[in-house]
């Protein structure tokens, strides 16, 4: 009967556990004083991690309290602070909030905590300065700890706690949760922690689709658009201070460009519909980019951007989106492609722990590649297959993967230009450029080798088989797609087989593509042979001797009858 009245007399309570446990745990709960009742330690929590992470919990009690089930209801009684410390803690955010506050009991802290939170529930989320995440600060380290493991404790006393990550157990790309306040009793609780790890994407924006992708290739000389996605915790707005910043490593076959801008979008989705960051916010004022550095041992360049407080940006929600976009040039480091692309790795670091303002998560590195390829022409007589030095190609474009380079001739560095470029074969016939894009080129021979007929022009293609959006599925190379102009005996795509004699090239096998993923093509000249005409002296002297003869016998002939005419008169 007691109890009973109890529970009527202070039914303000109602609720308090539901308010406050942001994991959203269980129905709403009754906390009512009674002056009788045993405290038991049969009570147990699990806690379930989010996607991606693997931390651990303490947990710290607050009050203690019987805590039983009645008419369905989870009703907490015979309410008694967890000890003297936490009394003291909990008042003191009272009384900062409240500085009349007059209470003396826990009963009276439950009355007051509940009416401060009163309109909330167990899916209400409050910010970083709301009195239960205040309540949480002040209390931490103030009893006996429970740590979980694999997420579960058990064997805890009736009453009233609260859990945070246990700092040590925050791994690279984890995150801790907000506090999780429950009421603990005989039937197990399950909850879920609350906290949303960051993301962090990098993409290419393709110059063949003007669409991003995780792999695409590119040419010496080219600027390649990339951006990086960055999402905030879940839990965002339970941080007084949030660092944020962007760790962006490029390849030594790459040149940052200036101009690099940071845009803020409302949700990811928004940010991807957008590559031309029309409707974006830009907020590159709100972050520092650092100087450049550079591995001495790879080449590789990282540059950061770093916002120290990104709750200072007005507008961001836990559903943000950062964006980060910059050009970067390819140069005449990049690696040719066989198998390897010029890798571009980033990484978000973040602040990780709303307990601990100096906790930093770190994400793991979202990789893209950004591939270049590599032409070798080799110039050998169509007879005997030796080397031949001394002929001279351009190359052209004629079907570039963008139309900007349409029509553009192939430089001595592999980059494109509106003046053509004369390759010319030498140190064993010989021509050799790296750097070139995806797509179409035409060879014009413009001068062959002294003795040799030019061949016609004729195109070839290079074009990856690799899937655009998955670097990690490497590299193949179809480049023998040549248009030889029934030149098919004279131009092939890889080395020749070495048999010689027959006034044709045949390829041999697996020689498309070098080690390093240089295209082989091989072209054969033709002798020019000026035979003499033998005999030419004697034939004169046969035609000079036949018409003296001829002379003569007409003369005699003409004497012969002038004379028989003038016998006869």
């Amino acid at each position: 009967m007691k109890i009973t009245k109890s529970i009527a007399h202070l039914a303000v309570t109602a609720g308090l556990t539901a308010v406050l446990s942001f994991g959203g745990v269980m129905a709403p709960v009754s906390m009512a004083f009674a002056a009788e009742g045993a405290a038991t330690a049969n009570g147990s929590v699990t806690i379930t991690n989010v996607k991606g992470n693997t931390t651990e919990f303490e947990g710290n009690q607050i009050f203690k309290a019987d805590v039983a089930t009645v008419e369905g209801k989870t009703v907490a009684s015979n309410i008694t602070w967890a000890n003297g410390s936490v009394k003291t803690a909990v008042e003191e955010v009272i009384r900062e909030k409240e500085p009349n506050y007059k209470g003396k009991t826990a009963q009276d802290a439950a009355d007051w905590i509940t009416n401060e939170v009163t309109g909330t529930d167990e899916t209400t989320r409050v910010d970083s300065n709301h009195i239960a995440y205040k309540i949480a600060a002040a209390v931490d380290n103030l009893t006996e700890k429970t740590t979980t493991t694999n997420g579960a404790a058990s064997g805890l006393a009736h009453g009233y706690w609260l859990f945070v990550t246990k700092a040590d157990t925050i791994n690279e790309g984890e995150a801790g949760t907000s506090p999780i306040f429950t009421v603990v009793g005989s039937t197990p609780v399950n909850v879920s922690e609350k906290t949303g790890i960051p993301t962090v994407e990098k993409k290419i924006v393709s110059d063949a689709d003007n669409t991003e992708h995780d792999a695409a290739d590119s040419q010496i000389g080219q600027d390649v658009t990339y951006n990086l996605y960055g999402t905030v915790a879940e839990n965002f707005d339970k941080y007084d201070t949030y660092f944020y910043q962007f760790s962006d490593q490029i390849s030594k076959g790459l040149t940052l460009q200036s101009g690099a801008e940071v845009y803020l979008y409302d949700s990811v989705s928004d940010a991807k519909g957008d590559l031309t960051h029309k409707t974006g916010r830009k907020i590159t004022n709100n972050f520092k980019q650092s100087a450049e550095t550079v591995d001495s041992s790879t080449g590789a360049k990282t540059t950061k951007w770093t916002c120290e407080n990104l709750k200072d940006v007005s507008g961001i929600t836990k559903q943000s989106c950062v964006v980060v976009s910059y050009k970067a040039r390819i140069n005449t480091d990049a690696i040719v492609a066989g198998t390897e692309g010029n890798d571009n790795t980033v990484i978000l670091n973040y602040s990780n722990d709303p307990m601990n303002k100096d906790g930093k998560g770190q994400t793991p590195p979202d990789k893209v590649k950004d591939y270049t390829y590599g032409l070798k022409i080799n110039k050998v007589d169509l007879g005997t297959e030796a080397a031949l030095d001394g002929a001279e190609f351009t190359i052209q474009a004629t079907g570039a993967d963008d139309g900007a380079s349409t029509n553009l001739y192939v430089q001595q560095d592999g980059s494109l230009g509106k003046t053509p470029w004369k390759f010319k074969t030498a140190n064993g016939g010989i021509i050799k450029v790296v750097g070139l894009d995806a797509g179409v080129y035409t060879v014009t021979e413009t001068s062959a080798p002294d003795g040799y007929t030019t061949v016609e022009p004729f195109t070839f293609e290079i074009k990856p088989t690799m899937k655009a959006d998955d670097p990690g599925a490497g590299l193949t190379l179809l480049g023998s797609t040549l248009d030889p102009k029934n030149q098919n005996d004279k131009i092939i795509a890889g080395l020749t087989d070495g048999n010689s004699g027959d006034n044709k090239l045949t390829a041999k096998s697996d020689s498309e593509k070098d080690s390093d993923g240089t295209f082989n093509i091989t072209v054969g000249n033709t002798k020019q042979i000026n035979l003499p005409l033998t005999g030419l002296n004697g034939v004169t002297f046969t035609w000079i001797a036949g018409g003296a003869v001829l002379c003569i016998g007409v003369a005699h002939l003409i004497r012969s009858r002038r004379r028989d005419d003038g016998s006869e008169e």
